[in-house]
């Protein structure tokens, strides 16, 4: 919304002198947002020019430019002042006769654009002939500024060449623009930014609106209030003033005052009868519309539209109608407008309409601003429409839109005055006077409240209460702000009032608390740790297409293809949630190849959806009350169960090439490694052993295991045909974990143990084992019979040869000895390595390599 800074100062009485920006700055400390500001800054020359002659000269781009000869008065740039001047202009919408505006060598248009003679398509430019855009007063429509369509001829015959430009256009004043919240729709008219500015100011407001109305009788324009489908029990129309006026002078045209503020205000100024209701809009807030009364053939009917029905509007569309949309109708058989949004173009008043009806109406906003989003019809009505026209200001701007063209338009008006009002009564609001107070912080007295309710414009009466002290206060907002309806919107109003300024900034103290849980400090240490072995944390959408499964080769029984479908999912090709991170992990990874991240290595920490059974229905309970503990607990069986997981994947190369050597490709005991780096952290014991399980290749699948047998998931390289699948370079590994299990296998605090200053003891062994046999299982064997004495076990070396034959390996481990308490001898630590033979043969029928 536009502001200029001399029309405010009309009607805020005492304000001090200030800039636009002082003026912006004000509205902004009561919660108004500054958009930008315009005008002020232009300086001349600036002058009326008047288009003497022109060729019209083709260019090698394709672009036609104008050589104009402009006569600018005694304000010429060549040797003899008055002579035309010679300049270059691309627009075309102009005559050799009109007046324009052109700005001479020397001046400054907005945003610091200095002028100067200057050669251009072969012609020495003596200025430019300027546009609405670039003096800042509005868009360009059709090119320059032509002074003859936007003051009128009548007003451009008064003007000479050479004239100052700067004060016919008021340009010299300042505009504030200011974006107007949903919430404070009175804003979009001078009359609720002028009270607005008098609230910062302390001066006093003149209310624009303060115009005795004629008073209604039966000798009006018949009007019938006919809306039969009322939206959410209100009326789309509860108000409708129709006054008309009779004989205007065809050919009168708006005052220059009313043209240059309609400028200001970024329209263009077209006829007297539309610049008159669209000077009545911007000055207070109520959108008028203007019927050529020799078009109408009988009453006008406010209805819902009809199947079928059509409207050609007035920028020239056929519209299709929806039984939703209110009309205005002329004898309730001809739409003449789409209520509140924009006119039909059967009534439009022309050039040749001497009589007038002027509709000054109130429109239900929600009912506008369907109309206008199911027709993508935004207009400057409809925009105020949307956000709360005040109805007590419709009479007094019906009156006011006559009262101009009877003054400027040499008409008259009909005795006659309709004023159909089915408005319902505004409803008074209890408030506690300290409720401010207690939810600002600020000790805003109970007086301070009471006044500032009042300039606001609340009606505002003290109820006491029976044997006590305090009072309520009982409050009517007033008509233009609906947007009042409880006591949190009555604080925000004081504290705006009063200054966001004098809230002070408070930081919340941290209570005392336990810090974080378990499962928290988990997730933060499983996460630092994948950090540190080079992985990259992403998040996805947790919704995968029933095609995934099949992509990543579960079989037809898996228990991860039972997935929950969404009900309204956000996309038709992703309706299922996902039972597998892994499953939504390996597009992200995909999506980062794709784009040149050959080297990549990903995991996400996240909830996968695993119904065990059929889904149960949920109760959905009101929202009066809380639910009952029976109600939450039904709630919480219907919700399927979601364990949360974590899952890595990485493809390309683990370490880069560089001056150390070659480059080393990432494989399955990276991402296996990075798996037991998170067990390691979280001191639990991770048992590695082979495995086939899906999406794995079945012979570089580990599967992770406690100590006790429960599985924690699986790691290795995925199979080729998933990779083909899934578009994903040969030789990716991936691992999914489930972090729950992990959490709960953690929550037991790790003792520390007293370090040995005892020397340790090595002994190294190599067992021939048959092929099937896993290693896993014979490395815990192993510890198992060498007993608690055992520090460490490693595994050094596989070998498959002629010297074991056919179907055996052999298995070299090194086992390291330490007592808390002596230094082992040979003996002690021989027989502890002969134990371990011992069990491990028993086991899986080991023999000692060389025995």
């Amino acid at each position: 919304m536009l502001a200029p800074v001399s029309w405010l100062r009309e009607y805020v009485e005492g304000a001090p002198a200030a800039t636009g920006r002082e003026v912006a700055a004000s509205l902004v400390r009561l919660g108004l947002e500054e958009e930008d500001l315009h005008g002020g800054d232009i300086s001349g020359p600036l002058v009326v020019g008047r288009v003497l002659e022109f060729v019209d000269e083709p260019q090698k781009n394709g672009k036609t430019i104008r050589w104009c000869q402009v006569d600018v008065g005694n304000n010429g740039q060549r040797v003899t002042e008055g002579t035309p001047q010679g300049i270059v202009c691309g627009a075309t919408n102009f005559a050799v006769d009109d007046l324009v505006v052109v700005v001479l060598p020397g001046a400054v248009l907005p945003g610091g654009v200095q002028i100067g003679a200057r050669k251009t398509y072969g012609h020495i430019s003596n200025g430019m002939i300027c546009s609405a855009k670039e003096l800042g007063i509005g868009e360009d429509r059709d090119g320059i500024l032509v002074l003859q369509s936007s003051l009128g001829e009548q007003e451009a015959a008064k003007l000479a060449p050479g004239d100052d430009a700067i004060e016919l256009l008021g340009l010299a004043d300042e505009v504030v623009e200011v974006t107007v919240t949903p919430d404070r729709g009175y804003c979009f008219s001078l009359r609720g930014i002028a009270r607005e500015y008098s609230h910062a100011t302390g001066a006093t407001f003149h209310d624009p609106a303060d115009i005795a109305p004629a008073e209604a009788n039966t000798g009006g324009y018949a009007v019938e209030l006919a809306d039969e489908a009322p939206l959410n029990g209100l009326l789309g129309c509860d108000r409708y003033v129709a006054r008309v006026v009779r004989g205007l002078n065809a050919s009168a045209t708006s005052p220059p005052w009313m043209a240059r503020r309609l400028t200001q205000m970024g329209m263009r100024p077209i006829s007297l009868a539309v610049d008159v209701t669209n000077y009545v809009m911007l000055l207070l807030g109520q959108p008028l519309h203007a019927f050529d009364v020799s078009t109408l053939q009988g009453p006008i009917v406010v209805r819902r539209a009809k199947a079928g029905e059509t409207l050609k509007t007035l920028d020239d569309v056929e519209r299709p109608l929806f039984p939703e949309d209110l009309l205005i109708t002329d004898a309730g058989t001809t739409a003449l407008a789409i209520a509140g949004v924009m006119g039909g173009a059967t009534s439009e008043v022309s050039s040749s309409t001497t009589d007038v009806l002027v509709e000054s109406a109130h429109f239900d906003p929600t009912s506008v601003a369907r109309s206008s989003r199911r027709h993508r019809l935004t207009t400057e009505a409809s925009r105020r429409f949307e956000r709360g026209v005040d109805p007590d200001v419709t009479a007094a701007a019906a009156q006011l839109a006559v009262n101009l063209l009877v003054e400027f338009g040499g008409g008259v008006a009909d005795v006659g005055v309709t004023d159909v009002d089915r408005r319902p009564a505004r409803a008074r609001i209890d408030l506690d006077p300290g409720l401010p107070a207690r939810l600002v912080g600020l000790p805003y007295t109970h007086d301070e409240v009471i006044e500032t309710l009042r300039e606001i414009g609340c009606d505002v009466v003290e109820q006491p209460e029976s044997g006590s002290a305090s009072s309520t206060l009982s409050v009517l907002p007033p008509s233009w702000r609906p947007d009042l309806g409880n006591g949190p919107d009555f604080v925000e109003e004081v504290v705006r009032l009063r200054g966001y300024d004098q809230i002070p900034s408070v930081l919340p103290q941290a209570g005392s608390g336990r810090g974080l849980t378990h499962g928290q400090r988990t997730r933060r240490l499983l996460a630092n740790t994948l950090a540190q072995q080079g992985f990259v944390e992403v998040l996805t959408y947790p919704f995968v297409a029933a095609k995934s499964h099949d992509d990543l080769g579960l079989d037809a029984g898996d228990p991860r293809r039972n997935a929950v479908r969404i009900a309204n999912p956000l996309s038709d090709e992703a309706p299922l949630m996902r039972t597998s991170v892994l499953s939504t992990l390996v597009e992200a990874l995909r999506r980062n190849v794709s784009r040149g991240q050959r080297d990549a290595a990903i995991f996400e920490v996240g909830l996968v959806t695993r119904p065990a059974a059929e889904l149960r229905p949920a109760p959905v309970p009101g929202t009066s009350t809380r639910p009952d503990d029976a109600t939450l607990a039904q709630i919480m069986a219907a919700v399927p169960p979601q364990p949360r997981m974590v899952a890595l994947a990485l493809t390309g190369d683990a370490d880069p090439a560089g001056w150390w050597g070659p480059a080393r490709a990432g494989d399955w005991t990276d991402v296996v490694g990075a798996a037991r780096a998170i067990g390691s952290a979280l001191a639990v014991e991770l048992v590695a052993t082979a495995d086939d399980h899906a999406p794995w290749h079945p012979g570089r699948c580990v599967r992770l295991e406690l100590a006790d047998g429960t599985v924690v998931g699986h790691a290795g390289e995925l199979h080729p045909r998933v990779l083909a699948a899934l578009g994903l370079p040969p030789r990716t590994c991936a691992g999914e974990l489930d972090v729950d299990v992990l959490t709960l296998a953690s929550e037991d605090r790790v003792q520390a143990r007293e370090l040995s200053t005892y020397p340790v003891a090595q002994s190294d062994v190599a067992l021939v084992v048959d092929e099937q046999v896993l290693a896993g299982v014979v490395e815990s064997t192993l510890r198992q019979g060498a007993g608690a004495l055992l520090e460490s076990l490693s595994l050094m070396d596989i070998y498959r040869g002629d010297q074991v034959g056919p179907g055996r390996k052999s298995l070299a481990y090194r086992m390291v000895f330490r007592a808390p308490d002596r230094t082992l001898t040979t003996k002690e630590v021989n027989a502890l390595r002969d134990q371990a033979i011992e069990s491990v043969a028993a086991a899986v029928g080991a023999v000692q390599r060389g025995a």
